[in-house]
């Protein structure tokens, strides 16, 4: 299926763009945890082929979103009750991890969706669940409306919403809004007159909705992470999902969102250790004082890559640590639970980030100088890692964990916590 009549829509065009197409049929379901794992295997191996090229012409993935969507992978976590997969969050996380490694914009793009439509099933109505997860279910994207890059902090929004008879009016503007270019609906933040903040799905073509194309960072090019301007945007009262309770009681709402950070963080690591081990096997030249033939047999490269491997691995081992502990407290959603998964979820989000930037900086000091020529684009890794281990600053993943572990002082409740 076409996503539009454009497939090689570029970053960065600076215009609005049009709404993509619906899709032409259901997605396929998801029937368990192994069977997401595996079709997660197979996408990857299908995006990983052209994935430098489109980093490198800022190419945005349009084919191979619609594959990853319409493959059921998008709607693997909506319970079973609900007509879903209900995969555990450790799978989930593998699932994304997985998929970074082949492609991290690609890995990037769900985290919204996903963190959007566990939202829904945590305050929506019945009603509410019905209508949207029917329409995950059957394969339609989330791209979100949620940061604004003008505000004093991340949760100061400005954006606002009135109810006007049987409707709401939204008016603000947001940026960082991954995958809303590329969605079929799109879920905004906006405040109410208490300041309360919701969540409120719009279907992408509503009038008053302009989406500008004007992500320019020199990593994770390819998310589509640009402006969404919202116009005295109608919906029915029915889209208004009110996420501020989520933060008013113990969920699992911030160990969600940041679970699927670490995640794209870890498959970053992954790929980009791939990438150094084959430019070594195939391109390094061993150092003259190692004595060796091959640049694979340096023992010092060795240590390196044993030193990489290990911190990869125990990133990995808290990740999915921290899976479980978000499945605990999905379960059982108490004071201690979800504290629990906060701090789990922190403790995997250090290690993810601090593996992502060193396996970046690795690669080319193992690999060489020939490493970095434009032709083979593998600055990539590095410049996706810098920009998407922003997302959540790690200082204060120390901070809050130590006070956990020393004082008994919860985390912060929060979507950045």
């Amino acid at each position: 299926m076409s996503l539009s009549p454009t497939p090689n829509l570029k970053v960065n065009s600076q215009q609005a763009e049009a709404p993509v197409p619906l899709p032409n049929e259901p997605a396929h379901r998801i029937r368990d945890d192994a069977e997401a794992i595996e079709i997660a295997q197979r996408l990857a191996s299908e995006f990983a082929r052209e994935a430098a090229r489109r980093d490198r012409e800022g190419i945005l993935p349009l084919k191979e979103l619609d594959a990853f969507s319409q493959s059921g992978l998008w709607a693997m976590a909506i319970p079973k009750n609900l007509g879903g997969a209900g995969v555990s969050w450790v799978t989930v996380a593998k699932v994304i991890a997985i998929i970074s490694a082949a492609d991290s914009a690609l890995g990037q793009l769900p985290q919204n969706h996903l963190a959007g439509v566990a939202h829904l099933i945590a305050d929506g109505t019945e009603a509410q669940k019905h209508e949207l997860l029917s329409e995950v279910l059957a394969g339609l994207r989330w791209g979100n409306a949620f940061s604004e890059k003008n505000s004093r902090t991340v949760a100061d929004f400005q954006t606002r919403f009135k109810q006007d008879g049987d409707e709401v009016v939204i008016n603000g503007e947001k940026f960082y809004a991954t995958g809303a270019l590329l969605a079929h609906r799109i879920h905004a933040v906006a405040l109410d007159e208490q300041d309360r903040a919701h969540l409120i799905v719009l279907d992408r073509s509503s009038p008053g909705i302009t989406i500008i194309n004007n992500w320019s960072s020199f990593g994770q090019r390819t998310t589509a992470s640009g402006t969404v301007l919202l116009h005295n945007v109608r919906a029915p009262l029915s889209r208004v999902i009110p996420v501020f309770q989520a933060f008013e009681r113990p969920t699992a709402a911030g160990p969600i969102s940041q679970i699927i950070q670490a995640a794209v963080d870890v498959g970053i690591a992954r790929g980009t250790i791939e990438d150094t081990l084959h430019f070594i096997r195939e391109r390094s030249r061993p150092w003259i004082d190692s004595g060796q033939d091959r640049a694979s047999d340096d023992h010092f490269t060795l240590a390196a890559v044993g030193d990489l491997k290990i911190r990869l691995h125990a990133a990995e081992a808290l990740l999915w640590r921290a899976g479980q502990a978000i499945d605990l407290a999905l379960q059982q959603p108490d004071e201690s639970t979800v504290a629990e998964a906060t701090v789990a979820t922190a403790e995997a989000k250090v290690l993810t980030t601090e593996i992502a930037i060193l396996a970046g900086n690795k690669l080319f000091e193992l690999a060489g100088t020939r490493s970095t020529l434009q032709e083979f684009n593998l600055d990539r890794h590095w410049r996706n890692a810098r920009t998407h281990t922003l997302h959540d600053p790690v200082r204060w993943k120390y901070y809050h964990v130590g006070n956990y572990y020393l004082n008994g002082t919860p985390p912060p409740r929060h979507a950045w916590s």
